[in-house]
């Protein structure tokens, strides 16, 4: 219930797990946090948000204000700037005045010194694969979801990648079909930086009788122009 209760303690890290779970779990909780000033009973009765930075700080979305006689004032603050979105948090402010202005400071060293470094784009393919039962066409094995990571600004991540593919992969494959997983490391620190799954990019048929003696033909003209010194 969030009053003051004998014993009963929380700390920073614990409200900023809630409040992104809350916000990327949720994300129209925001449509209403990033709102300054809204009226209800037709216009009769008017409210205020109470965290200040929605109105003066650039790109404030939220999130949630808080003050008890033993708590003081509290502020978790989120902010968006260039798609990226950062999470403060500030506890026993002594006004609400100063729990602003530490969220201020919070939020400016994120957005100057941190950004986000896209690893691999959305369906960016990895390799082609080689398909069971299917003789004219790879597999274009692409990740089905972008991976990113924060970084120090100016800060360049080098990776390494364990792609693990389902057994028996066999044609016939749809585009966009499931058929493994592909982990990233940061290659220093080992620090694993996403998983996502793996999907084929392009349809993949299955190969038939008249596809391998097409395949046939074409090996032995091959080795044909080579014998006649064609190549």
């Amino acid at each position: 219930h969030g009053i003051d209760e004998d014993n009963h303690y929380t700390s920073a890290k614990d409200i900023a797990i809630m409040s992104r779970e809350l916000i990327i779990n949720h994300p129209d909780i925001l449509k209403y946090t990033s709102i300054w000033m809204d009226t209800l009973r037709d216009g009769t009765f008017g409210l205020t948000n109470t965290n200040k930075l929605i109105r003066f700080y650039d790109g404030a979305t939220g999130l949630k204000t808080g003050s008890t006689s033993q708590a003081l004032f509290n502020l978790v603050a989120t902010a968006t700037r260039d798609n990226t979105t950062f999470l403060s948090v500030v506890m026993k402010a002594p006004s609400s005045n100063i729990r602003s202005e530490e969220s201020t400071q919070l939020l400016n060293y994120a957005f100057s010194n941190f950004g986000i470094e896209n690893i691999y784009e959305k369906e960016a393919v990895i390799e082609d694969k080689k398909i069971n039962k299917c003789i004219s066409d790879n597999a274009q094995v692409a990740i089905k979801d972008n991976i990113s990571t924060l970084v120090n600004k100016g800060q360049k991540v080098e990776v390494e990648q364990n792609i693990t593919y389902n057994d028996n992969i066999t044609a016939p494959l749809q585009k966009g079909e499931f058929i493994g997983k592909i982990e990233v490391f940061d290659k220093n620190t080992k620090e694993k930086l996403g998983e996502r799954d793996l999907i084929c990019l392009n349809d993949i048929k299955k190969s038939d009788f008249k596809d391998y003696i097409k395949k046939m033909v074409n090996i032995m003209g091959s080795k044909n122009d080579v014998k006649n010194g064609n190549v």
